[in-house]
């Protein structure tokens, strides 16, 4: 050991000598000795302790710092949206550059919705944003008279634009709320979606001859986006039986093998029945793998998006193809006794990015959860 590092280890013993304290008990007098080496012991795990609090406060600090920062740019963007002032402005200057851009404007509504879904007017309220379009009315009519009929037309675009966004924002949420019931994650789902495959060449929104983009477009546009990433969340989560067979053999979880009789973990249910008997879709998906696998014998995955999958195997035969689009209880197959298999049955699997979960709580929740999802959205019932 050199000098140095001696040196600091003599100080750190100076400053934790043996210490004695004594309790007085019923007239006796007891010493008890705690060494330096305990005490830097416990002086360590109180520093460390201390280190792990402080990083989770730190962490904790940067999420709050970084949510709050994203809200700000949303205020940020929207503080840009021209007052009415500059709006008479604008018309002003140049009506042809404010027509045009009212035509880039509707373009990119119809572009981006066919019509107004019949549940957008619910919980109507008035935001900042209309009553300034409103004022911009007012204000072009009595400057420029001329310009009235493009004013209005801004006013009821903008006013679809917001009670869209809010009807978006509106559902999103209650799909958001059917998918945490099910002990999902909505946020990790979007994200998943976003990082599936995508391409195809770069077209810049803008609802301007300048190349920019209104907020109020731009956040419709982010709305719509999570609300149809959500809506294919809860289409792809297993809802329908697999199989219309009451017996179920084998649950999720450690089971003896019926093989080596030994402790193993088997990752899905077993539901048997008669051999040919018709293997239905959990859920909405797409054929990802029609083949055999080790183990698994004849087998089909779907597909379902967000890093979801279902496996279906043992099966006697296939009804279905890779690349194939399939709606819960869409037949795929047939039930079999192929691959490592003791008599006829399904056995059914729900992966999420590559690790086996139990796929009970699916089968029993979902369909309920999914059905009040739908009654509350306007949609008709499935399965």
């Amino acid at each position: 050991m050199n000098s140095a590092a001696s040196g600091s280890l003599s100080r750190l013993r100076a400053w934790f000598p043996d210490r004695e304290f004594f309790m007085r008990s019923q007239g006796q007098v007891r010493f008890i000795k705690i060494t330096g080496k305990v005490q830097m012991i416990a002086a360590s795990a109180v520093i460390g302790a201390l280190v792990a609090w402080g990083l989770s406060m730190a962490v904790m600090g940067w999420l709050q710092y970084r949510a709050a920062a994203d809200r700000l740019s949303l205020l940020e963007r929207e503080a840009q949206v021209a007052n009415a002032e500059e709006r008479v402005g604008a018309y002003r200057d140049d009506i042809g550059a404010v027509a045009d851009d009212l035509k880039r404007r509707q373009t990119f509504i119809e572009e981006m919705v066919d019509s107004l879904p019949a549940d957008a007017r619910e919980g109507e309220t008035v935001t900042d944003s209309t009553s300034e379009a409103s004022k911009t009315v007012s204000k072009v009519s009595a400057a420029i008279p001329e310009a009235a009929a493009l004013a209005r037309i801004e006013a009821r675009q903008l006013a679809f634009v917001e009670r869209l966004t809010r009807y978006a924002d509106r559902r999103a949420e209650r799909s958001a709320k059917a998918i945490r019931q099910l002990g999902l994650d909505p946020n990790a789902m979007v994200r998943a979606a976003g990082r599936g495959a995508m391409g195809g060449p770069l077209e810049r929104l803008s609802t301007a001859r300048d190349g920019s983009i209104d907020p109020r477009f731009e956040r419709l546009g982010l709305s719509l986006a999570r609300m149809e990433a959500l809506d294919r969340s809860l289409a792809g989560i297993p809802q329908y039986r697999p199989a219309n067979v009451e017996m179920l053999t084998s649950s999720y979880g450690v089971r003896r093998d019926p093989f080596t009789g030994a402790a193993a973990m088997h990752s899905g249910l077993d539901f048997r029945g008669p051999i040919g008997a018709p293997i239905y879709a959990a859920a909405k998906g797409r054929v990802s793998f029609v083949g055999q696998r080790s183990g698994y014998g004849n087998v089909i995955e779907i597909s379902h998006g967000n890093g979801m999958v279902t496996r279906y195997a043992h099966m006697s035969h296939f009804a279905s193809r890779v690349g194939q689009e399939v709606a819960p209880g869409d037949v795929i197959g047939a039930i079999g006794s192929t691959g490592r298999s003791t008599g006829p049955h399904l056995h059914f699997e729900v992966r999420i990015n590559g690790r086996a979960v139990n796929p009970r709580p699916f089968l029993e929740a979902a369909p309920h959860v999914l059905k009040e999802a739908r009654r509350v959205q306007g949609e008709p019932a499935r399965g």
